[in-house]
Order: structure tokens, then sequence, then C-alpha cells
């Protein structure tokens, strides 16, 4: 059985990986997380630096972006491969990613959900087909998620942007008259939401809306553990969603 080294083992998608493992040939070789005090099965520690005599075959990561210089300098030490669902990556933490993916193979999904896979490849062929069309993207989840707008969105956003677009966060004020080439992105925080996941497209008498609802948390613990068996034995490189769902086709 491959044996995973889990970031983010006490948040709530560590804990769904950690349940959801054995489902798809895995165990828990190591937990990393800010806090080990809790008994969860399996060693955890508070740094990789800790965890160097735990043998494993892969890391998967639902941490934050703040934990990836640490994680990606123990995974190109220890030639491991990496699937990082973390959000809230920035240019700095990206080329990191691209570093790493020159010595390892390194998968990158802001949403491992394979409804919102195809979500992403709606919404480009409805902007395709209607390219007069005003388009809004809203995203709703719970309260205690800290970035905003989600990852999810903003890659909704770039799979909807072109050299002309103007990205529009939110409106407020006297002067928000939609001006040409606009992509409104709002996000709603509230409750125990998973996440859902809206793009408006809305043109005169007539609006069309793509939508995904995600209604547990384990739909994505299962992309991330498909992701990281897809990834056992691939060579170094970058890959996404793209990649594990071209396999499967």
């Amino acid at each position: 059985m491959n044996r995973i080294l889990l970031c983010g083992a006490l948040g709530r998608m560590g804990r769904e990986i950690a349940h959801a493992a054995k489902e798809y040939g895995f165990e828990i070789a190591a937990g990393v997380d800010y806090s080990a005090a809790e008994n969860t099965g399996f060693p955890l520690y508070t740094g990789f630096s800790d965890a160097i005599q735990e043998n494993a075959d892969v890391i998967v990561d639902f941490s934050r972006a703040a934990a990836l210089p640490g994680l990606l300098e123990y995974a190109v030490a220890h030639k491991l491969p990496c699937v990082l669902a973390s959000t809230g990556y920035g240019e700095k933490e990206n080329q990191l990613i691209s570093e790493a993916a020159k010595a390892v193979p390194v998968f990158v999904s802001a949403n491992m959900s394979v409804g919102v896979y195809v979500l992403k490849k709606l919404i480009r062929a409805a902007k395709e087909m209607l390219p007069q069309a005003d388009i809004e993207i809203i995203e709703k989840h719970h309260r205690q998620k800290e970035d905003s707008p989600s990852g999810t969105a903003a890659a909704l956003l770039q799979a909807l942007t072109d050299e002309d677009t103007r990205v529009v966060y939110g409106r407020h004020g006297l002067d928000t008259k939609r001006k040409s080439g606009e992509i409104g992105v709002h996000a709603v925080r509230g409750g125990t939401l998973c996440g859902e996941h809206e793009v408006d497209f809305l043109m005169d008498n007539e609006v069309i809306s793509i939508s995904h609802s995600a209604q547990n948390r384990g739909i994505f613990a299962s992309g991330a553990l498909r992701a990281a068996n897809f990834l056992l034995g691939k060579p170094a490189g970058l890959y996404g969603m793209d990649d594990l769902m071209d396999k499967q086709a």
C-alpha cells in the first residue's frame, strides 16, 4: 500500500483525506500540521524537518500557502511527488512550484472536483458562443474561509479572461455602471457551505447561469487521492486536472 505524507492533517480536508485514503489504496505515513497535540492514529509533526524518518510515496497538501516553501523543499530533497490543493497562491508561490516541478512531479489544482473541471469547460464554451454577454462570477463558502475570492473563482476567472478583460471585485459606490469588457467577481461568506460557484451570462432579456455546488468535502478528497495515484511513477513536471481527466477519458 502506498503512503501519504499529509500536510494540513488536522484541517477539514486533512481529516477527509485520512478517512478516505484506504479506499484509494493509501495509508497515511504521517501528518504535518501547526498543532501536533491530537491523536490521529498516525505520527503527527509540526514541521517537515521532523518527518525525515517517515517513508512516504507522495505528499498531499491541504494546508495554507505559507506552508509551501518548506513543503517543496522537502519534496525536492526526498524526490517525492506532491499534490497541491491549497489556495491563495500568488506569483511568488507559483514560481516556487514551477522550479520544484523541474525536479519532481507536482499536481496543482485550486479545486479537486471533477464537477468544477467540467464547469470550466462549459463556461469557456459559453463565452465563445455568447461574446456579447456580460459575465459575473459569484462564489459562496463557509464563514471560516480565509481567502477571497476563492481559488476556484480565480480559476474560473482565468478561464474567461482575455487581453480586453477588466476585472471588478464587488461593486460599491455611486459610479458602478458596467463598462465594456468587465467581469464581476463576488464572494459570499457564511454558515457551513462547502462551496458554491455560479457564472452568469447576462444578455438583453435572457440570462444563462452555469453553476456547481459541493454537497460535501468528500468530493475534494476523492479528487486529491485520484491525483496522488496519477502522480505515482510520473516524471518531473507540472500536472493538473486536464492531465488527470485526459488519462481517464
